[in-house]
């Protein structure tokens, strides 16, 4: 029976499809079902006592479990897998919408029933979902999968591993790369969360008139124009910002929605690219413990709640005491002060030329009562593990899958992934 390492989009998927070609697969997911987790994020939220395996990051559907639930996505689909995933997650309890929609979305409160639904029909085709339970590292023998070892010190055959872990589980990097997996550091993108009343955005986009009727107005912006590219990232219409922390001494940010979309806020993440010229690319580990460098020191500067400024604190360089004409909306506690000196000098004049040239795009945006919290770090994986044209990694019958892989960027994207290694799996099986 083949292994699926990490219950995500792209581990839900594949196993998904596993499950209906017969091949009974058996998932492993290190934190705990959907209906749990949301009662320990909640309690994270309210108490910041952070359980590092049930979290925004881990858990039953993975970090798209407490996301906007964006389906959209710019992967071709020759092959009709993005159709395939919006109509699965149709079949599972999603809304019709996402089939007609330009730019779909579930929320978090729609997405936490569709896993668990898609879950249910895994076991009832056989599969089996081992919640709670970990991969300490790969079996092989003359350079070929043979099981897995479990971090409570049992093991498990199997002769193909689908390795979906996401791009947050860093102690699994590190295994990996300790077993001698070929990775490679991978450039990814970092800055902060904003937000702007969700009414200011709508007018700006639709024009007063038609933001009175229209639903919450997203938006998409991109500065090349400058020294360092900016641009937004998993932009909420009517969201929250939320501490996604996943480990303890560590704080990061994201954004979530719930499918009304009515916080009254609009917030995005604004990041700009990092890559060798903050840490080696010849180090495959190097982007991973730049991402923890930066949250131990976001941490620290409010002990563990999430720092906040307002813009024209942030660029006259002083601490924020208040919020402006709006407040943020988050989930985890927050605290007032100063973003400055996470990121060297040029980096934060850099990103506010980058600010100036976007509201030149969408005349507006800048708006000294903007709110930023920090720090968004976890844009994508840090790393990729290689794989062949085949789908196997350095070992034969391991497949590195989804967004943690390196080979995704979101959850339909992710979803798809999963798809393509499972039907790579499933030809393999019957060669």
């Amino acid at each position: 029976r083949p292994v699926v390492v990490g219950f995500g989009p792209a581990g839900l998927f594949a196993s998904y499809l596993l499950a209906l070609c017969g091949l009974e697969p058996v998932v492993l997911e290190r934190g705990r079902q959907a209906q749990q987790r949301k009662e320990d994020v909640e309690r994270f939220f309210a108490t910041g006592r952070l359980d590092p395996a049930s979290n925004v990051q881990f858990g039953e559907g993975g970090a798209g479990t407490f996301s906007d639930g964006k389906l959209a996505t710019q992967k071709n689909d020759r092959c009709g897998r993005n159709r395939f995933v919006l109509e699965t997650l149709h079949q599972f309890g999603a809304d019709a919408s996402i089939l007609t929609d330009a730019k779909p979305h579930i929320g978090t409160d729609g997405l936490i029933t569709v896993v668990e639904n898609m879950r249910n029909k895994i076991l009832a085709l056989g599969g089996e979902v081992r919640f709670e339970t970990c991969m300490q590292e790969l079996i092989s023998v003359d350079g070929r999968v043979t099981g897995v070892q479990l971090t409570d010190g049992t093991s498990l055959a199997a002769d193909r591993v689908i390795v979906a872990i996401g791009h947050s589980a860093r102690d699994t990097f590190e295994r990996l790369y300790g077993q001698q997996i070929v990775m490679e550091a991978k450039p990814f993108a970092v800055g902060f969360r904003v937000e702007h009343p969700q009414e200011r955005i709508s007018c700006l986009q639709y024009g007063e008139r038609a933001a009175k009727v229209l639903p919450p107005a997203p938006y998409k912006l991109t500065s090349k124009d400058t020294r360092r590219p900016l641009y937004s990232f998993c932009m909420c219409p009517g969201g929250y910002v939320i501490n996604a922390s996943s480990e303890p001494g560590r704080l990061c940010v994201n954004g979530m929605s719930l499918s009304d979309r009515g916080s009254g806020n609009a917030n995005s993440a604004l990041v700009m690219p990092v890559g060798g010229d903050f840490f080696s690319l010849d180090d495959p580990l190097a982007g991973m413990r730049f991402q923890r460098q930066l949250e131990e020191k976001v941490f620290s500067t409010k002990n563990g709640k999430i720092p906040q400024q307002l813009w024209g604190d942030y660029i006259n360089n002083r601490e924020s005491t208040g919020y402006g004409r709006f407040s943020s909306r988050t989930r985890g506690e927050t605290a007032l002060g100063s973003l400055r000196g996470l990121f060297p000098a040029q980096w934060e004049e850099d990103f506010i030329e980058g600010v100036r040239s976007l509201d030149g795009r969408m005349h507006g945006f800048w708006d000294e009562e903007m709110i930023l919290s920090g720090v968004e770090s976890r844009t994508s994986s840090p790393v990729r593990i290689l794989r062949d044209a085949r789908f196997e990694g350095s070992l034969r019958g391991l497949y590195p899958c989804g967004e943690g892989a390196g080979y995704a960027g979101g959850i339909t994207s992710a979803a798809m992934d999963g798809l393509k290694v499972a039907e790579a799996v499933i030809k393999g099986s019957t060669d």
